[in-house]
C-alpha cells in the first residue's frame, strides 16, 4: 500500500481559486434569489394562473438553492460547528424541496401539454369565428346590394324601364361585361334576345328552347355556371384573343302573362320563364362566388315580383279605361233608351187616342149591322169584320198594358170595391160568349169570402176575365168553373215559391181564384212556356185557335203587382186545364154601403131561345146591355 500512487495527495488551498468559487457562489445566490421575485411578480399580474402553489413550491426549491451557495461562502475558510450545522439543514431542506418539485412535475407535465392543445383548439375556433364574421359580412353587402337593387327595380313600373334597370345595376354591382335577357317568343319554339347591356349584339336574336342549356336552366331555380361557347352566352361579338370569362345564367319567372312587344310579338308569352345571363369580364382570373350567384338569384325573382305588379297595374289600367269605354257606350244606350221610351209611349198614346175610337166605332156599328136584314154572306162577311176587330181592339188594350207594365208607368189603383160584384160583372161578359158555344159556366163563392176588399178592382178583373177569356176559347165542349176562396193562414205556407212569400196579417188577405176548364188542355212541354210574351203552344191540341200571346204574360205582371202568384196545372193535351191566382187584398171594414149597391145579374136558362140576351133590368138599361149582348155574341 505504501508504494501505491492510486490515491491523490492532498491539495493545498489556492487563494486564487477559492476567490473565484466565492465570488461565483455569490452571484448563484443572488440569482437565486431574484427569480422568486420575478415569479411573485409574475403570479401577481397573472389575472388566471391554474398552479399557483407549484410556483409557490417552487420558489422555495429556489430560495433554498440559492441559501445554500450563500452559507458555502463561509465554508471556504474556517469556520464553526453551528456553520456546518447551517449548512447541513439547508443543503437536507434543499435536496428535500427538490426531490418533491421534480415528482409533482411529473403530473403537471400532462396538464401542460393539454393546455397547449386546448391553446390549438382557441385558435381554430378564433379562425372559424373569423372566417363566419367574413361570411356575414359578405351577406350584409350582398343584402345591402340587394335592397338597393329592389329599391331601383321597384321604383317604376314599367316593365320594359324595370328590366333596363336591372342590367345596368347588376352590371355596376358585379363589375359585369355583360348582361342579357332572354324572352319566350310567340309561337314558344325559341327564346329572343329582348334587353342587353351595352347593346353589343342587336336585339331579336334568338336560340332554340329545346337545347340542353335551356332545359338546365329552366329546370334549376339557382343561378348555375354554363359554358362560355353556349348559344346563350353569345351576347357579344368575337374579337381578339381573350381568356374565355366566366357565364352564369339565371331563370326568370314569369308570374304574369306579359307583354314584351318586340316587332310583332303577342299580348300572351307562350313560356312561364325568361332566362338571364351574365357575364364576368375577359382576360381576367375572377370567377362566381356562391354570394354572388345567390345575389343574381335574388334579383331575379325580385324582377319577377315587379314585373308581375307591373301587368296587374297595366291590365287594372286597362280595365279602368275598358270601364270607362263602357260606361260611356252605356250612358249613350241609356240616353237612347230613354228617347225610344218617350218615341213609344208618344207612339201609344197617338194609337191609343187615334186607334181605339175608329175601332171603337167599326166594332158598334158592325154590331148594328148584324140586326138589320142581311143575307147570309153578309152577314157571314160582317161577323168577320166584327171578329177581326174585336181581337185587333183587344190586341191595342194588351199592347198598351204591357209597354206600361214594362217601363214601370202603371201603377195600381188601391181602392175599397165590391168584391162580388167583380165575379158577378165577370160572369156577364163571359155567360153570353159561353152560351153560343153551349159551354155551361158556373161560378161559387166560399161563404167567407168578404163583400168588399181594398185593392185594385180593374186589374182584379181584367185578370179573371183574361183567364176566363182564355178557357171559353180553348173549350169545345164541357163546362168551365170560376172558384172563389180566403187562402187559411196555416195553408199559406203551401202556396210558398222562390218569388212568392205569402205572410199572415190581421190587415189583409189572400184571394185564390181558380178557373178550370174541360178545354183542349196543355202539353207539359208548353206549360213552361204559358207566361212568355208572343208565345203560342206548340201542340195539336189548341193550334187551330188564334191569339197575340200577350194575355196570360200581362196577368202575371198584374198578379205579381198585387203582391201574388200565378201558375197553371194540365194533365195533358186534350184534359183540360186549371188556371190559379193567389193575391194579396185589403180588409175592408165598412161592407154596409157595398152591400146596398150590389144589384144582382138574372140570366135566362139554357132552354131559352135567345141565349145571348139578358133580361131587362128596371133601371132603363135594356138597350144598353142588349148591344152589350150583340158585341159579346160577335166574339
Amino acid at each position: 500500500m505504501d508504494g501505491c500512487d492510486c490515491i491523490e495527495p492532498l491539495w493545498p488551498t489556492d487563494d486564487l481559486l477559492v476567490k473565484y468559487q466565492y465570488i461565483s457562489d455569490f452571484f448563484i445566490a443572488l440569482a437565486y434569489f431574484s427569480i422568486p421575485l420575478e415569479l411573485i411578480y409574475f403570479v401577481k399580474k397573472s389575472s388566471f394562473f391554474p398552479y399557483r402553489w407549484v410556483l409557490i413550491q417552487f420558489g422555495a426549491f429556489i430560495v433554498l438553492c440559492g441559501a445554500t451557495h450563500l452559507i458555502n461562502l463561509w465554508t471556504f475558510t474556517t469556520h464553526t460547528k453551528t456553520v456546518a450545522m447551517v449548512m447541513t439543514i439547508a443543503k437536507v431542506s434543499t435536496a428535500v424541496v427538490s426531490c418533491a418539485t421534480a415528482l409533482m412535475l411529473v403530473h403537471i407535465i400532462p396538464d401542460l401539454l393539454s393546455v397547449k392543445t386546448r391553446e390549438l383548439f382557441l385558435k381554430n375556433k378564433a379562425e372559424q369565428l373569423d372566417r363566419e364574421m367574413g361570411l356575414i359580412r359578405t351577406q350584409e353587402e350582398t343584402g345591402r346590394h340587394v335592397r338597393m337593387l329592389t329599391h331601383e327595380i321597384r321604383s317604376t313600373l314599367d316593365r320594359h324601364t324595370i328590366l333596363k334597370t336591372t342590367l345596368v345595376e347588376l352590371g355596376r354591382t358585379l363589375g359585369l361585361e355583360e348582361c342579357a335577357l332572354w324572352m319566350p317568343s310567340r309561337s314558344g319554339s325559341s327564346l329572343q334576345l329582348s334587353h342587353t347591356l351595352r347593346h353589343q349584339i342587336t336585339v331579336g336574336s334568338s336560340v332554340p328552347i329545346n337545347l340542353p342549356v335551356v332545359n338546365q336552366v329552366f329546370s334549376s331555380n339557382r343561378a348555375i355556371i354554363i359554358p362560355h361557347t353556349s348559344p346563350l352566352a353569345r351576347i357579344r361579338p368575337l374579337a381578339g384573343r381573350y381568356v374565355p370569362p366566366e357565364v352564369a345564367a339565371v331563370r326568370v319567372p314569369l308570374l304574369h302573362l306579359s307583354n314584351f312587344q318586340i316587332n310583332d310579338w303577342p299580348e300572351l308569352s307562350a313560356k312561364s320563364f325568361a332566362i338571364m345571363v351574365l357575364m364576368l369580364p375577359s382576360d381576367s382570373a375572377r370567377k362566381w362566388h356562391v354570394h354572388e350567384l345567390e345575389l343574381v338569384e335574388v334579383v331575379a325573382d325580385q324582377v319577377a315580383v315587379a314585373l308581375s305588379h307591373a301587368a296587374i297595374l297595366e291590365e287594372s289600367m286597362r280595365a279602368r279605361d275598358l270601364l270607362m269605354e263602357q260606361n260611356v257606350a252605356l250612358d249613350l244606350a241609356r240616353r237612347e233608351a230613354e228617347m225610344a221610351i218617350r218615341a213609344r209611349n208618344d207612339f201609344l198614346a197617338v194609337m191609343n187616342h187615334e186607334m181605339r175610337t175608329p175601332m171603337n166605332a167599326i166594332i158598334a156599328l158592325s154590331s148594328l149591322l148584324l140586326e138589320t136584314e142581311l143575307t147570309p154572306e153578309q152577314r157571314l162577311m160582317v161577323e168577320t169584320v166584327l171578329k177581326s176587330s174585336n181581337l185587333l181592339a183587344t190586341l191595342i188594350n194588351d199592347v198598351l198594358d204591357l209597354s206600361k207594365l214594362e217601363d214601370g208607368s202603371l201603377e195600381l189603383e188601391i181602392k175599397a170595391f165590391n168584391l162580388h160584384a167583380v165575379f158577378k160583372e165577370v160572369m156577364s161578359f163571359i155567360k153570353p160568349i159561353a152560351s153560343i158555344k153551349r159551354l155551361s159556366v158556373s161560378v161559387m163563392l166560399a161563404p167567407d169570402l168578404p163583400l168588399c176588399a181594398i185593392g185594385d178592382e180593374k186589374r182584379l178583373m181584367q185578370t179573371i176575365l183574361n183567364i176566363s177569356g182564355n178557357a171559353v176559347k180553348f173549350t169545345k165542349e164541357g163546362h168551365i168553373t170560376l172558384v172563389a176562396s180566403i187562402v187559411k193562414a196555416d195553408s199559406l205556407r203551401e202556396f210558398r215559391t222562390p218569388e212568392f212569400h205569402p205572410t199572415a196579417s190581421d190587415d189583409h188577405f189572400y184571394l185564390k181564384v181558380q178557373v178550370k176548364d174541360t178545354g183542349c188542355g196543355i202539353s207539359p212541354q208548353d206549360l213552361p212556356h204559358v207566361f212568355t210574351k208572343f208565345a203560342h203552344p206548340q201542340s195539336g191540341g189548341n193550334r187551330g185557335f188564334n191569339g197575340s200571346g200577350l194575355g196570360l204574360a200581362i196577368c202575371k205582371r198584374f198578379v205579381s203587382l198585387m203582391g201574388g202568384h200565378i201558375w197553371i196545372d194540365s194533365e195533358g193535351t186534350g184534359r183540360g186545364c186549371t188556371a190559379t191566382f193567389v193575391i194579396k187584398l185589403g180588409v175592408c171594414d165598412n161592407t154596409n154601403t157595398y152591400q146596398q149597391q150590389l144589384i144582382p145579374l138574372v140570366w135566362p136558362s139554357s132552354a131559352d131561345s135567345d141565349l145571348s140576351a139578358p133580361k131587362v133590368l128596371p133601371d132603363g138599361r135594356g138597350s144598353a146591355t142588349s148591344l152589350k149582348s150583340r158585341y159579346q155574341r160577335s166574339v
